[in-house]
């Protein structure tokens, strides 16, 4: 699985930065790994250079094969609970999609002979 880091011009995409974010996703996302072909990371500062209790938004989208891509998006305090938050809820929504996928296969069509 490809994982892209994306930065807005008030966050240092830092390779320190970048190893971690790709260290994170890949450890969340690692059981969607044969399923997955890319992991988009958009992290941003809503308020740029003004203090804010949540300021920080992070943007996860991903491609799952034979699916349209799946995006989330949360704002946090700190880079670290925003992208913790969003791939939270990239497991939770990747779950039901695989799942709904994985139901679809083993149905059994009106004729009673399975697809």
């Amino acid at each position: 699985m490809l994982v892209q880091i994306k930065t807005d011009n008030h966050i240092e995409g830092s390779a320190r930065l970048q190893d971690w974010v790709r260290d994170e996703v890949t450890d969340s996302l690692e059981r969607f790994t044969p399923q997955l072909t890319r992991a988009e990371v958009f992290l941003s500062d809503l308020n740029s250079h003004k203090n804010g209790a949540i300021d920080k938004q992070c943007t996860v989208e991903v491609h799952v094969a034979r699916l349209d891509p799946i995006a989330v998006t949360k704002d946090a305090g700190s880079l670290e609970a925003a992208l913790n938050a969003a791939l939270s809820a990239i497991t939770i929504t990747l779950d039901s999609r695989v799942e709904k996928m994985h139901a679809k296969k083993g149905r059994t069509p009106m004729g009673g002979v399975p697809e």
